[in-house]
Order: C-alpha cells, then sequence, then structure tokens
C-alpha cells in the first residue's frame, strides 16, 4: 500500500485533465485516473488520456464506457456540425458543444470509486474563465457538488467528506499552460478539439482550439499538437 494519499483524477486527455493531473502528483497523491468512453465522436481524447496517464504512472486507469449519445443535443455526441470560427456570443448563450449534465455524471462515477478506494480527493479540470456559458463549469456548482458529496457519502455523513478539487477553476488558459509547463506536462501528448480528423490532427478552428492557439501564443511557444 502507497503511504501518500490517494486521489482520482478525471482525466478527459486535453489541456486542463492533463495539467490537473500534474498538480495532483505534485501535491503528492496517489493517483487514480478516471475517464470515459461516453458516446464521444471520436476515440482520440481516449488515446491522449491513456498516454497522460501512462506518462504519469498512476496506479489505475480506469475507462468507463457509458452512452450520454443516446440523450443527444450536443455537437459533442449528436451529428450537429462542430461549430467553427465563432464569434464571441453572449455570455448567457450555452454552446452547443455542451453535453447535457456531463460532469455531474463524471463527478458521480468519481464519488463512487474514491469511496470504494477510500480516496479522499477528487481532482476536476473544470475552468469557469475559458468555457463561460458551461453551467457545470461554475464555482458555484463545484460548491453545490461539494455539499452534496458531503450528504450522499458514508465518508460525509461519518464527517469526512471528499474534498472536489478544482485548482484550475478561476485560471486563464495561458496561467494553465505556464504551470503545467513548470510541472513537465507535454502538451503534445494532450487533444482538446472538439472535431479532429482520424488521424488525431485537430481542426484549429472550433472553440477549443482557437482558446488553445490563443493561451499558447500569449505564452510565447507554437502549439506542440499536431494541426491539420
Amino acid at each position: 500500500m502507497s503511504a501518500k494519499p490517494t486521489a482520482v483524477v478525471l482525466l478527459s486527455g486535453g489541456l486542463d485533465s492533463a495539467t490537473c493531473l500534474a498538480l495532483a502528483q505534485s501535491e503528492g497523491f496517489d493517483l487514480l485516473a478516471l475517464s470515459f468512453r461516453y458516446g464521444q465522436r471520436h476515440e482520440i481524447e481516449l488515446d491522449a488520456a491513456r498516454r497522460l496517464a501512462g506518462d504519469a504512472g498512476v496506479r489505475e486507469h480506469l475507462v468507463i464506457e457509458i452512452n450520454l449519445r443516446v440523450f443527444g443535443e450536443s455537437a459533442l455526441t449528436d451529428d450537429f456540425d462542430v461549430p467553427k470560427n465563432r464569434c464571441a456570443t453572449n455570455d448567457d448563450e450555452i454552446p452547443i458543444t455542451y453535453v447535457p449534465a456531463r460532469n455531474t455524471i463524471f463527478l458521480s462515477y468519481a464519488l463512487a470509486l474514491a469511496e470504494v478506494r477510500g480516496a479522499a480527493d477528487i481532482f476536476i479540470g473544470v475552468n469557469a474563465l475559458d468555457y463561460s456559458g458551461y453551467p457545470d463549469c461554475r464555482p458555484e456548482y463545484v460548491a453545490a457538488f461539494q455539499k452534496m458529496a458531503a450528504l450522499a457519502t458514508r465518508a460525509g455523513v461519518s464527517g469526512n467528506p471528499p474534498t472536489i478539487h478544482a485548482p484550475l477553476l478561476h485560471w486563464s488558459k495561458e496561467r494553465i499552460i505556464r504551470r503545467g509547463l513548470e510541472l513537465g506536462v507535454d502538451y503534445a501528448r494532450t487533444s482538446s478539439c472538439y472535431d479532429p480528423d482520424a488521424s488525431g490532427r485537430a481542426c484549429g478552428c472550433c472553440d477549443s482550439c482557437r482558446i488553445r492557439l490563443a493561451a499558447f501564443e500569449q505564452v510565447g511557444i507554437a502549439d506542440p499538437a499536431p494541426y491539420r
């Protein structure tokens, strides 16, 4: 058994989750990574998650299969076109790339895994600054889930609720990248694009790609991920 405290890290394979994984590791946690095949339109991000978990030497990496595609209503799981080259929109608008209740579902699985594996900490790489419009990336949401976790778990009822960590919540994408580079994150191993091609090359035009490219430009280096 490891003498380190155990933490569950939600690992999508993207830039934010890779940085979150590195932060949790730097804080001395023994890591359990949790990823999902949830009906997303491509496997590229799962390939990236496996690479990142292997690079970090996590104790266990689970890939859970669920099907959010049956609900539809998202460009990531349905047959809608992924928006490209979008202009700035109203902050109240929820983008079509939002997957209904996705973070709530993912965090619930993380909560179950934490209970079974004896982990008191859960890390999620949500960010409220660069993904405005996603209701499950807001500080209020994270705080609400923390309260629910205290009520819904044996550990919480016993007075030791699991802690939900969202260390990137208020960070700019530039700050995330700079900290990740300090921690040795290889961003060439990540995938952030909503619409990559079959070989994993990013489109460069979706919201996620544009935010990522702009942040690397602010950092002053080229994004090492492949683009088509």
